[in-house]
């Protein structure tokens, strides 16, 4: 290790990650299921790691999406990768499917006892004005996360356009504020957005 360079523990474990792959939009504002990609496993994974989070969902109910992705995971965890790439295996180690958020708070809620805080994140500008939801920012985010670490939270992503407006209206207690760039192009992806969000809200305060 360099000279002048330190390790920090900082306990991200009460704060879970869900991934929804349905529902959400398309271009054309259609409520579609999106495929999950290797990217999608892979990279959140490994920043959910890095930043010591609880654990990362992944949320479809197709079949055949579920049935691809548990291989995915099985190889890395049981499998040849693990003895391959042992880092690989301890990020995908709490790594699961889901259903649904549904199932999701239910498994966060059975692992602390306490029904966690929903939290969906989204780069559309007027999305909490549009479902009456209260928006916080990163700083807020960040200061409340640091203090509330009995109570359990769940990050919300959305793949596609977004997770469709009805469903965050049902479950969403907050909404994150959108990431914003130095021009008027918003259209990262969600891997790119989730490594920001992870790093303004649990990285380090030495930097």
């Amino acid at each position: 290790m360099e000279a002048g360079i330190r390790l920090l523990h900082i306990d991200n474990t009460h704060v879970f990650v869900a991934l929804i792959h349905y529902p959400v939009y398309d271009k054309n504002g259609e409520i579609v299921a999106t495929s999950i990609t290797n990217h999608d496993i892979h990279d959140i994974s490994r920043v959910a790691k890095t930043y010591n989070l609880g654990g990362y969902y992944m949320v479809t109910p197709v079949i055949s999406q579920q049935e691809l992705c548990q291989r995915i995971i099985r190889h890395w965890v049981d499998g040849f990768g693990s003895q391959y790439n042992h880092t690989r295996q301890e990020a995908f180690a709490s790594t699961w499917l889901a259903d649904s958020l549904v199932d999701v708070i239910k498994s966060v809620e059975e692992k602390f006892r306490r029904t966690p805080t929903v939290m969906i994140t989204s780069a559309r500008e007027h999305l909490a004005r549009e479902c009456g939801k209260p928006l916080i920012t990163f700083r807020e985010g960040r200061q409340w996360l640091r203090e509330e670490t009995e109570k359990p939270c769940l990050m919300v992503l959305g793949t596609g356009y977004g997770v469709e407006n009805d469903y965050i209206r049902t479950y969403s207690d907050v909404i994150l504020e959108p990431i914003r760039g130095v021009g008027s192009y918003n259209h990262l992806s969600v891997r790119s957005a989730a490594a920001i969000m992870f790093d303004r809200l649990f990285g380090r305060d030495d930097l």
